[in-house]
């Protein structure tokens, strides 16, 4: 399975897979130079010149098929224009097992290009090669690319811890999607539900996923001395805060969390921001929690917004109890969840850590689905 082995063209359906060409040197030259292929492929030459297309072409994919793996042109089956590069890597023939990999060019992102490669290559391994577990590895903050893999039939496993090497030779971490032989073909459906539309609102506010661009708004935010006092994970950095902004469709993705901003929806101005964590799929327990601006405070924001995400989680996402936690001295935000539709529940003494070190109860809400009440 990992001697060498003959290049061959695979058919994708809306795209060919066949080995590379000298005549393709320019147009892989331009896709891999490209800024958003260069951050998520740091393992390329950037900048990527020429002569670097010249030498992947005529030593480095024939050197791929020569020991054991396989590297192919994404092409246009009908005009034969480079479309990306995909290939096999790491098969381990004991395990029978091996890792499959893509990139896009920009001209023909958005177009189920990686996609279509993905299967075709996954279905050629464990057709011809005789393996059965592919693997498929992403940085935290390609979404893009998990998509691809949920589309391609792979299930998110997990995280590698520190397996990534960064551009500037730091480590970061790897998003594990695997495809077994008896899997079916696809696609796996994101752990969480798309908004309709991108988006909930009810005419007053809109809520959308958190995306890099709201960084700074979050991060300020988040320094307003009575919203730092609620924070039980410590202090928030503004580097912190721009990877969880990056990271935070990979959550949604998982399964794990729903970031999302508060708008204003008249004007569109950042109110806040408000977030679903749903570590406790197995309950079908989610976990909401808030924040909003001074001037968007007292006029029903965070009233509406808590009831939208609430909505959309019981109704869209399979969650039955959302829960709400109040530290005691925030009587305002126990008016919020009352008026929200959430009950007092309880509370846990000691619950919560403080920053001085010390620990606060913590008086918990639920509003749970109407079909369970």
């Amino acid at each position: 399975m990992t001697g060498p082995r003959e290049p061959v063209t695979l058919d994708g359906g809306t795209v060919r897979l066949r080995p590379w060409r000298v005549r393709d040197a320019e147009q892989l030259q331009a896709a891999c130079d490209d800024p958003v292929t260069a951050h998520f492929m740091a393992q390329m030459p950037a900048p990527y010149t020429m002569e670097h297309a010249r030498w992947w072409i005529t030593e480095g994919s024939p050197e791929s098929w020569q020991t054991g793996g396989a590297s192919w042109a994404v092409v246009d089956p009908l005009t034969d224009e480079v479309l990306g590069g995909a290939g096999l890597s790491h098969l381990q023939e004991d395990r029978r097992q091996a890792e499959v990999g893509y990139w896009v060019a920009p001209w023909a992102r958005r177009r189920g290009v990686a996609t279509a490669a993905t299967r075709a290559i996954t279905d050629w391994a464990f057709g011809t090669l005789g393996v059965i577990r592919m693997e498929l590895f992403t940085v935290p903050d390609n979404a893009a690319s998990q998509r691809v893999a949920l589309a391609a039939g792979f299930t998110r496993e997990g995280v590698r811890r520190g397996a990534s090497t960064r551009r500037d030779g730091s480590h970061g971490d790897y998003v594990a999607f695997v495809r077994l032989a008896v899997d079916p073909p696809g696609p796996v459906p994101p752990g969480l539900p798309e908004f309709p539309d991108g988006e909930l609102t009810d005419g007053r506010v809109r809520l959308r996923r958190i995306a890099r661009d709201d960084a700074e708004d979050y991060f300020a935010l988040a320094q307003l001395p009575e919203v730092a006092r609620s924070n039980v994970g410590g202090p928030i950095t503004l580097d912190g805060v721009r990877e969880r902004c990056a990271c935070a469709e990979a959550d949604w993705l998982a399964g794990t969390r729903a970031t999302c901003v508060v708008l204003d929806a008249e004007s569109g101005a950042f109110a806040g921001e408000i977030g679903l964590y749903y570590h406790e799929r197995f309950l079908q327990q989610a976990i909401l929690g808030y924040a909003l601006r001074p001037e968007f405070r007292g006029r029903g924001f965070a009233t509406a917004a808590a009831r939208l995400l609430s909505d959309w989680a019981m109704e869209q996402a399979g969650v039955i109890r959302v829960v709400a936690g109040t530290f005691p001295y925030n009587e305002a935000s126990r008016r919020v969840l009352e008026r929200a539709g959430f009950e007092l529940e309880g509370t846990l003494k000691a619950r919560l850590p403080t920053r001085d070190g010390t620990r606060v109860d913590d008086i918990q809400y639920v509003r749970i689905a109407e079909k369970h009440r």
